[in-house]
């Protein structure tokens, strides 16, 4: 069976609606993420387009209730800001969103940064120069900036 077989030549809404919906009942999705799962599915982008617009409309998709939970989830995995930011936006949340979604996050980057710092090399610090610089590559690849974990003057 090739790829163009797997498209549907004709779609009905309904079709589109529930491949749609059984996609959210799994989990949130933005808008994008889903228009792409379903691009593969349906050949009419109109159609496509037309449904997920009224799943929007009925607040059944949400690109800021998919960046909350999204977040939420990167979070308690250990990411930081700079990272969730960049990982929103690749799944097509707009800035707009994505600002609302971090700006009321009640989260205290640096605890957050020393625990995740904490959890991968322990209490004991750096011996040298080299060890520094992995860590450092460490929570930046983890989205944190080098003022969310560096010790605090006041410390």
């Amino acid at each position: 069976m090739s790829d163009e077989e797997t498209v549907e030549a004709v779609t009905d809404p309904v079709d589109v609606r529930l491949a749609a919906m059984n996609l959210l009942a799994r989990r949130e999705h933005s808008l994008w993420e889903l228009r792409r799962k379903l691009k593969s599915r349906f050949a009419s982008e109109t159609l496509l387009d037309e449904q997920l617009s009224r799943l929007a409309e009925q607040s059944l998709q949400s690109d800021r209730r998919f960046a909350e939970s999204y977040v939420r989830q990167r979070i308690d995995r250990g990411f930081g800001p700079v990272r969730l930011r960049e990982e929103l936006r690749a799944r097509g949340v707009s800035r707009a969103d994505i600002t609302l979604v971090m700006d009321a996050l009640e989260i205290d980057w640096h605890s957050h940064a020393i625990r995740v710092l904490q959890n991968k090399f322990g209490d004991c610090s750096a011996a040298d120069v080299k060890e520094q610089a992995r860590r450092a590559r460490f929570m930046q690849h983890r989205g944190f900036s080098t003022d969310h974990y560096r010790k605090r003057e006041h410390d």
